[in-house]
């Protein structure tokens, strides 16, 4: 028991470092036009586009390129995996605590088994859950956004730094 306390103390690892001001300017623009690019575009169609967890992963795309976790195949195939998950255990099973916990457990291994992880993504199933939408959920807001913030993502990164993105696909 005093072995597992020890572990909350943590690895006493210094802070990772500061971006510097250009890279903390230029993943705001990219969050901010993103952002603007999925809303803009999701006031033209009838069901929208905005899903909570977009937000994240613009902070993904734009303050962290590189990751896997930002790569345009974990972002699209994860969003996707995600909102799949959280419908099936919504429409098959109901909207209960324990089908919630399971599709978002679900969604964390799926994600892992097809090598897609994209954090932001695992808290689709709780915004399903939470608004309880029909089957076009897969398709508007999630698929569609994805793409559209794949889409930006690829033009700004690469328009605005000096290595490429995507890392792979």
């Amino acid at each position: 028991m005093l072995t597992y306390l020890r572990k909350l103390r943590g690895a006493a690892s210094a802070l990772p470092p500061r971006a510097t001001p250009r890279q903390m300017a230029l993943a705001w623009l990219g969050g901010a036009l993103a952002m603007a690019c999925v809303a803009n575009v999701g006031e033209q169609l009838p069901s929208g586009l905005l899903l909570g967890s977009f937000g994240a992963s613009c902070v993904l795309v734009f303050g962290y390129p590189d990751l896997p976790f930002s790569q345009p195949r974990n972002v699209i195939v994860g969003h996707l995996l995600s909102s799949l998950v959280g419908l099936l255990l919504l429409h098959g099973v109901g909207p209960q605590w324990w089908s919630l916990s399971l599709a978002v457990g679900s969604a964390i291994a799926l994600m892992m088994l097809t090598r897609s992880v994209h954090p932001p993504a695992g808290s689709n199933p709780v915004i399903i859950f939470l608004a309880q939408p029909s089957w076009d959920f897969l398709l508007f807001p999630t698929l569609f956004g994805a793409l559209l913030l794949v889409v930006v993502a690829l033009l700004y990164n690469n328009g605005t730094r000096s290595t490429r993105y995507p890392q792979y696909w």
